[in-house]
Formats: structure tokens, sequence, C-alpha cells
């Protein structure tokens, strides 16, 4: 099995995920978006009743969400032949553990970026939001969350990334410049 590649944007609402996530596969052709929150989706749906039963409250909790994960990734790196750039706060150690471990499992070479910002920007990006803007209220909520982690994420990141004072394009260009990747080569 060749090596698979494969760049997780970590940390919280507001620090940049979901735009640098895009700005990477738009200069890089041999990158391929990936947002495991469609996993999450899938087994939302299809598990609801569990999933009421159980008090689950986000599909991370899911033990099949974090198997799942790796799987999916895998199915998608090997059908476009491209590494992938997933996008997704994880903020419980014990399931970044989990994936991380699935993920190298399946023959991927995992590098794990975290992107932050200070609270104040954080609070301005996310209240600033109007493409979702009906999440404001469940992220802002979680900025505490992602607080009490980030002793673990900053010991667990390849890279922890300052975002506050950076543009979309500067955090883009440095992420490529760490993962070693070029523009047209991934």
């Amino acid at each position: 099995m060749s090596t698979r590649r494969l760049v997780w944007l970590g940390g919280t609402f507001g620090a940049g995920k979901t735009t640098t996530g895009r700005l990477l596969v738009e200069r890089a052709p041999g990158l391929r978006l990936f947002d495991p929150e469609w996993v999450g989706f899938l087994l939302r749906e299809h598990l609801a009743d569990r999933i009421a039963a159980e008090g689950i409250t986000d599909f991370q909790q899911l033990p099949s969400w974090r198997r799942l994960v790796p799987v999916v990734a895998a199915e998608l790196a090997d059908a476009t032949g491209q590494a992938l750039v997933a996008v997704q706060s994880v903020l419980v150690e014990d399931y970044w553990r989990e994936l991380r471990a699935g993920l190298e499992a399946d023959g991927f070479e995992v590098v794990h970026l975290l992107l932050h910002a200070d609270d104040a920007t954080l609070r301005r990006r996310i209240e600033g939001d109007r493409v979702e803007a009906g999440a404001r209220d469940w992220r802002l909520r979680h900025l505490a969350a992602y607080d009490a982690a980030r002793p673990w994420l900053h010991a667990t990141a390849d890279l922890v990334l300052d975002t506050t004072d950076l543009t979309p394009d500067e955090v883009a260009g440095r992420v490529l410049g760490h993962v070693g990747w070029g523009s047209t080569e991934v």
C-alpha cells in the first residue's frame, strides 16, 4: 500500500479551518478537501434513535464516527489519488488519538495543524459569519471547550499557527510551506 497523505486542520470555530482548506485545494491540485462532518451527518440521520436514547449531543461521541472517518478518508484518497485536507474541530483528546491511530493504520501520513486566534478575533469572526449565522450561538458556547482543550491540542499538533494577524492567503501559504508540498505537487 502506498503512503496516503492527510493534513488535518484543527482549531475552534473562527480560526480559519474551512477558508484555509478551500485555499489549499485551490492552490495545490493534488489536494482534495475532506470534511469529516459529513460522516457525522450520515450517522446522525441513520442513528437518530440511538443518539436520542443515549443522550448523545455530538456525533463525535459515536465510536462509529471515529472508526468510519479513516475508512472514508482512505476510500477518497484511493479513488482520487490525491492527498486530503480534513477540516474538523476535535476537542476530546481520546477521540483525536483514536482518529489519528485509525488514519495511520490505514497508511496515512498525518500532519496535524492547529489553527488558533486570540479570543477577541475568534468572537469577531464567529459573530460576523453570514454564511452560517444560525450556528453563531452554538459556536460561541464552544469557545470554552476549545480553551480547555488547548494544552493537549498544542502538545499533539505538528504546528500551531496563530491566524490572528494573518490573511487567509498567508495562512494557506504557511501551511503548504510546513507540509513541504508545493503549489502544484503533493
